[in-house]
């Protein structure tokens, strides 16, 4: 063991971690979910990050002397390549808008450049968390700055795996480009479409969100730090907040800028409110889309059976041969867990008061989450569903020559009223549209034939025009 000391007292910390007595008290104080912030190494990794640039800002404009800047440096880059992970210890929930993540980084940090000096873990003589590593800094700079960086990451590697779920429904629409089907509205018979058409939605209604995504992802471009405490620069050295903001954009890869006013967005967390917006627009939407493909691939026999699902895995413990489409299952939940953080994200937003919002960690903590969660469900939704998704075409267009919804597609060519009793015979007798209408004398079958070509059913261009009178 070595002896620490803070405000509080003194206590004894294990020898062999790298973090200190505030990390220490933030573990008896905080045993709330059970995860420790090194569970989400986007956020270890950005508050490595962020401590790099400012000991290098701070050895810049002299406020830290050499030796001890290139080792604080030297000790955040450890961190960044996730070599000191496990020593990122302290609960993601937590009190303080997230002084004990802070403090963790700081400590974890002073000792393992301690250690680069030569000198033992705890010799904060040499190299103080506090004093040092934490220099012209503050949490409330510090870790909203770092919790960006992390959600950045996330959102670029999600919108990412939706190009490629994307780029799938595009394929299945190519390959499903003449497959005639049935559209329905309010579950009920419509008028006819492509399942290629069907598909091509999935893929616009997707390709819209990654740039919803990437808009919101801009607001979080800017950022506090250098605004310590609560915005207005105490402590921190003149340029200080300007220099150390381009050295993090470079060691980040995020076009990172100053705010315009550091005391607005310190307290203002409108940013994160926006981006949970989005990934909740964005859940909902998957969330749709699975509920479509698992309504269309329902059955197999007394179900739609449009479409059918890979085969995963067996479905039932006692229905044998049953599988169940648990990958839209899957992708449903992780929605719903989406749009319930949202909620959460609202009230901790709603609930800062004055210069600061004391609720950042249960922001970053929601946000993280879903982020990643989205990016998980989306993959494997694209891999384990999407891409082997097969239709049958035979199916399908026996139910739209054999739909009422096909008179529809005849109006122009046999008028209202005829469609009407048309209709009304072929529900009553079972019998299909084409039959009744070539009966009725109505249309000759060479018509038919051309009127019910998938591209005029599904209103591609046009093959033939309506007969005058």
């Amino acid at each position: 063991m070595r002896a620490e000391h803070d405000a509080l007292g003194v206590r004894d910390v294990p020898a062999g971690v790298y973090y200190g007595i505030h990390t220490l008290r933030a573990l008896e104080n905080f045993p709330i979910s059970g995860r420790a912030i090194r569970e989400h190494p986007e956020l270890v990794r950005a508050l490595g990050a962020v401590k790099q640039a400012a000991a290098l800002t701070n050895g810049e404009l002299g406020s830290l002397d050499a030796e001890r800047a290139a080792a604080i440096t030297a000790a955040c880059r450890d961190v960044r390549a996730g070599h000191l992970d496990e020593h990122f210890v302290v609960d993601l929930l937590q009190g303080g808008a997230g002084t004990s993540s802070n403090m963790n980084a700081n400590e974890v940090i002073a000792n393992r450049a301690l250690e680069v000096l030569g000198r033992p873990r705890g010799d904060y003589a040499q190299l103080h968390p506090l004093e040092h590593v934490n220099l012209g800094q503050s949490t409330n700079d510090v870790y909203p700055t770092a919790v960006k960086i992390a959600v950045l990451d996330l959102v670029h590697a999600l919108r990412e795996a939706m190009t490629g779920l994307a780029e799938a429904f595009a394929a299945k629409a190519a390959e499903f480009a003449n497959v005639v089907k049935m559209g329905r509205t309010q579950l009920q018979d419509a008028v006819p479409m492509t399942l290629g058409q069907e598909f091509g939605a999935y893929a616009v209604m997707v390709r819209e969100d990654i740039q919803r995504l990437g808009e919101a992802a801009t607001l979080l471009h800017e950022i506090n730090l250098g605004g310590t405490a609560i915005g207005t620069g105490l402590n921190a050295p003149p340029g200080y907040a300007q220099r150390a903001c381009t050295l993090l954009a470079q060691l980040t890869g995020h076009p990172l800028v100053p705010a315009a006013d550091l005391v607005e967005a310190t307290q203002d967390v409108g940013s994160f409110v926006q981006l949970s917006g989005v990934l909740k627009r964005t859940a909902v939407k998957l969330s749709k889309i699975c509920n479509d493909l698992r309504l269309l691939s329902s059955g197999p026999r007394a179900g739609l059976g449009e479409i059918r699902l890979p085969a995963v895995q067996a479905g039932s413990s006692i229905m044998p041969g049953k599988v169940n489409p648990v990958i839209p299952e899957v992708v449903n939940q992780v929605a719903f867990a989406v749009v319930g953080r949202d909620v959460t994200i609202s009230m901790a937003a709603e609930a800062g008061q004055l210069q600061l919002n004391a609720f950042e960690p249960v922001i970053a903590h929601c946000l993280l989450e879903s982020t990643l969660q989205l990016r998980q469900a989306v993959l494997t939704l694209t891999e384990r569903c999407v891409r082997g998704i097969s239709a049958d075409a035979d199916l399908l267009r026996h139910r739209v020559e054999h739909s009422i919804g096909l008179v529809t597609a005849l109006n122009p060519w046999i008028g209202y009223e005829a469609a009407t009793r048309i209709a009304a015979q072929a529900l009553s007798t079972g019998r299909s549209i084409p039959e009744l209408v070539t009966e009725a004398g109505l249309l000759t079958r060479e018509q038919l034939t051309l009127l019910l070509r998938p591209e005029r059913l599904a209103n591609l261009p046009a093959t033939a025009a309506p007969r005058e009178g």
